[in-house]
């Protein structure tokens, strides 16, 4: 069973719990127990430059008012476009394990209509007028950031809020995280390190890519892939201790790892260096 905790995310991931508390989010206190899996893949190494560059924005599949920006291919820039909704898919798609990416977009740059989420690759990239274009049609689930709502087939049915609490809508902050479970078949977000919990359920057996839909104008958006957890590739002994180890001195630069009368080998292991 998962633990109800505030996530701790490492190097190259979305924030520490230290600087996740720095300041006030109305997200604290609605998460959900985590899954143990989650739990342990947040804990492994970043994926690696490699990694991420495969699990990019698709400048190749995409609404042709989309251009991806840099040799990284992690930035997806929106053309100054009016009446359009546009969307881009990144570049991998999932249909086994366990996956997390990042998602940074700017509140001030998402104009009337971001949303973010995941689609199979028929799913529409381009729509005239501005609207939720992903999660409007069976061929894709989003998360609508400015009013909560959880879409998938809006043409024929009502958004669900997510999370579903009272006081909202909230203001989801410029970086959260979303998490991909093929295997279980959901898909849920991550926010100032709180495990929402599933906003999609019954994706199992569809190959999956992430993707986002704006109507917004030199909007810009970054995706920086965390890492995956496969069946076949199940954590070694070694990543459960040196994450039970982390639990107990703490992460990030503060941690007490450097105080431990250990070798210098084993003091990078334990911060992933």
């Amino acid at each position: 069973m998962g633990t109800k905790m505030g996530l701790i995310f490492f190097k190259g991931g979305q924030q520490d719990q230290k600087q996740a508390g720095e300041r006030t989010s109305p997200f604290r206190g609605l998460g959900l127990p985590a899954p143990v899996k989650l739990e342990v893949l947040l804990g492994l190494p970043p994926a690696s430059a490699e990694e991420r560059l495969s699990n990019a924005w698709n400048a190749q599949d995409c609404s042709p008012n989309y251009i991806v920006k840099g040799d990284s291919q992690m930035t997806a820039h929106r053309l100054q476009v009016t009446q359009s909704t546009d969307c881009i898919r990144g570049r991998a798609g999932y249909s086994t394990g366990l996956h997390v990416w990042e998602i940074s977009w700017p509140g001030a740059q998402r104009g009337s209509h971001a949303v973010v989420g995941v689609a199979t690759a028929e799913a529409p990239l381009h729509s005239q007028s501005y609207q939720a274009l992903v999660g409007s049609n069976a061929e894709s689930w989003g998360w609508e950031l400015g009013r909560n709502l959880c879409h998938h087939q809006s043409k024929k049915q009502r958004g669900k809020v997510y999370p579903d609490s009272p006081g909202g809508p909230f203001q989801v902050p410029d970086t959260f995280s979303v998490v991909l479970d093929a295997d279980e078949g959901t898909l849920s977000f991550l926010v100032d390190g709180e495990y929402l919990g599933p906003a999609f359920t019954g994706l199992k057996g569809k190959k999956l890519y992430p993707i986002i839909s704006s109507v917004r104008g030199d909007s810009e958006v970054t995706i920086k892939y965390v890492n995956s957890l496969l069946r076949h590739r199940l954590p070694h002994l070694s990543e459960l201790c040196g994450r039970s180890i982390r639990d107990a001195v703490g992460r990030g630069k503060e941690c007490g790892v450097d105080s431990l009368p250990l070798p210098a080998k084993l003091r990078n292991f334990m911060k992933h260096e």
